[in-house]
């Protein structure tokens, strides 16, 4: 089996090799074709592939292309993980909307309108492409805003792009940990949209385990996001938040910590990152040995600001390991094997959330099979809930309009309606600022 990873020269990429590797099941992944515009990149992280491959038999064989055309035909799965801009385009995003006292995130608020507009071409692109190269391939959506780009692809692949997200994931492991249940035995109740859902229930054996979890103020202080939230608002939500969700409900406070931060996360891994690719292209150093060096930085200070707003402390070690990389394993396990399964993912609603048309990307439970992924029927949410799912949807559709139309109009109104920008003029402001920063919005006249 081929599986082609758009985005080959990316960080991320020996996580998904790394899983490959322990799947020993007849069916697997073979062949592997990394794609990607950078070059170096594409050699930097065969190097660390090629360490993490040795002494392991039959590993998937590697090939490197900077043609998308030639990584998309004979694909029977493709992994989209780009990065329109780069990191140096994130940073530029957080430090334009800081500027105007604003989130500039990558997926949330100011800066996730300005990577959407910068990507949806992008992704729409290629979506186009594998439907006329590769028609009977599944993708795999990591590319952020996951939910808005997937929703991009479906209308040119239909439920052949599936979008996958590691918060949900960690999440739900963090509660049943908590509950002392196994994981892979609970069924975690999680809905909205990426990186704006909630847990609402955490059934083990039949039985729901969340009023327990948020009856008790010690239990609920235990993990990352009862820390982060506080044991007072969780109960008060009668849920538990994905962790993006600390941007809108504490947005005061995380904006005035970026702002007084040394630097933004984006500035953070642009320089991190830029060390780690030239120590990996030394031919005197192990590309793996400083890949994993610098993966254990990059995960023990993600959400630093919001940690240290909300006197959160440090990570727990169980949630420095990643997890979207299972996600995807699974989903590929799954679909080419018919291996019956659930997983949290972005899949278009289809009539589950019914405050949403049947085309809205919606991050939910799902049964996933040959032919492909389901969502589950689920209880509508609480109001106030549905209300930001609503709005963020809204704004999404903006974006989607506007990389359509090539309309600075549009591309105002997004930002206008976003619940973190307060007002038309910065919505004005922020379009120039980020057509003036980023060749690739350019279009929008």
């Amino acid at each position: 089996m081929r599986l082609t990873i758009l985005g080959g020269g990316g960080f991320r990429v020996p996580l998904v090799y790394g899983a490959l590797l322990t799947d020993r099941a007849e069916g697997r992944v073979t062949e592997v074709v990394l794609h990607d515009l950078d070059a170096d990149r594409l050699h930097a992280v065969s190097r660390v592939l090629a360490e993490q491959a040795a002494g392991t038999p039959d590993a998937p064989r590697v090939s490197t292309t900077t043609d998308l055309d030639e990584a998309l035909r004979g694909a029977d799965f493709v992994f989209s993980a780009i990065r329109v801009g780069g990191l140096a385009g994130r940073a530029d995003d957080e430090r334009i909307a800081l500027a105007e006292g604003v989130l500039g995130q990558e997926t949330v608020g100011a800066g996730g309108i300005a990577y959407g507009l910068r990507t949806v071409p992008v992704a729409t692109g290629i979506a186009r492409r594998v439907a006329r190269l590769a028609p009977d391939a599944w993708v795999i959506n990591f590319t952020n805003p996951a939910g808005l780009v997937t929703e991009a692809m479906s209308r040119h692949l239909g439920d052949r792009v599936i979008g996958i997200c590691d918060s949900p994931v960690g999440l739900g492991r963090r509660l049943a940990r908590v509950l002392g249940a196994d994981p892979r035995d609970a069924f975690v109740d999680y809905v909205g949209l990426n990186h704006l859902g909630w847990v609402r229930g955490l059934r083990v054996a039949g039985r729901d385990e969340l009023p327990r979890l948020l009856a008790d103020p010690a239990l609920l202080g235990s993990f990352e996001e009862g820390r982060l939230f506080g044991p007072d608002w969780l109960r008060s939500l009668g849920a538990i938040p994905n962790e993006y969700l600390h941007y809108y409900y504490f947005n005061r406070e995380t904006v005035r910590a970026y702002q007084e931060a040394e630097r933004t996360r984006g500035a953070f891994l642009r320089d991190q990152q830029a060390r780690f690719y030239e120590e990996a292209l030394r031919p005197d150093v192990s590309a793996l040995d400083a890949w994993d060096r610098t993966r254990a930085e990059r995960e023990a200070t993600y959400m630093s600001e919001n940690r240290e707003t909300a006197g959160a402390g440090e990570r727990e070690a169980e949630d420095l390991s990643g997890g979207y990389e299972k996600v995807a394993l699974a989903l590929m396990r799954a679909i080419a094997r018919d291996e019956r399964t659930t997983l949290i993912l972005n899949v278009r609603n289809s009539g589950t959330l019914p405050t949403l048309d049947a085309d809205a990307v919606v991050e939910v439970p799902c049964t996933v099979d040959a032919n492909g992924a389901h969502p589950l029927a689920t209880a509508p949410l609480p109001a106030h809930a549905a209300a930001l799912v609503g709005a963020v949807k809204a704004v999404e559709r903006e974006i989607l309009s506007a990389a359509e139309s090539a309309s600075r109009a549009t591309a105002v109104k997004a930002f206008a309606l976003h619940p973190l920008v307060d007002s038309v003029n910065v919505a004005g402001r922020l379009t120039d600022g980020y057509i003036a920063a980023h060749p690739g919005l350019a279009y929008l006249k």
